[in-house]
């Protein structure tokens, strides 16, 4: 049996390489809620949005040394938000490093604090700065 896990970062490998999918089909504007929710419930949860940042991660470490550079991360964060959230100073995020940035991104774009995101949210200007990082 396919864990859903699997299933998760099978469906995100599939969009993120240009995969046709039947989500993606129903609508040309990026739904990351009708994507990623992996219990169904209409809603993102950290969980689930840490699950494909991480399988993002590793799409964008092609070198595989287990860290992004700022030329890596281009299109989903700028130079200085790269050293801001950069605390060891290396100029390079790891996978916990870049973790830290989604949760934190998470957390504004939830204004009601119900732990989750639904597609009203991810509209928003921090939803948008979330998703930047989740494609």
């Amino acid at each position: 049996m396919i864990s859903r896990r699997t299933m998760l970062l099978t469906l995100v490998t599939s969009t993120l390489i240009g995969g046709s999918l039947p989500a993606l089909a129903t609508s040309h504007r990026f739904d990351p809620v009708r994507i990623f929710d992996t219990d169904n419930d209409g809603t993102l949860d950290l969980d689930e949005v840490k699950d494909v940042a991480s399988a993002v991660f590793d799409r964008l470490d092609p070198d595989h040394d287990g860290t992004l550079d700022v030329r890596e991360v281009r299109g989903r964060l700028t130079a200085r938000e790269l050293a801001i959230a950069d605390p060891d100073r290396d100029g390079t995020l790891d996978k916990d490093e870049y973790l830290a940035i989604v949760e934190q991104r998470f957390r504004a774009a939830d204004p009601d604090n119900d732990g989750t995101l639904d597609r009203k949210e991810f509209r928003s200007k921090a939803g948008q700065a979330l998703l930047r990082l989740l494609r």
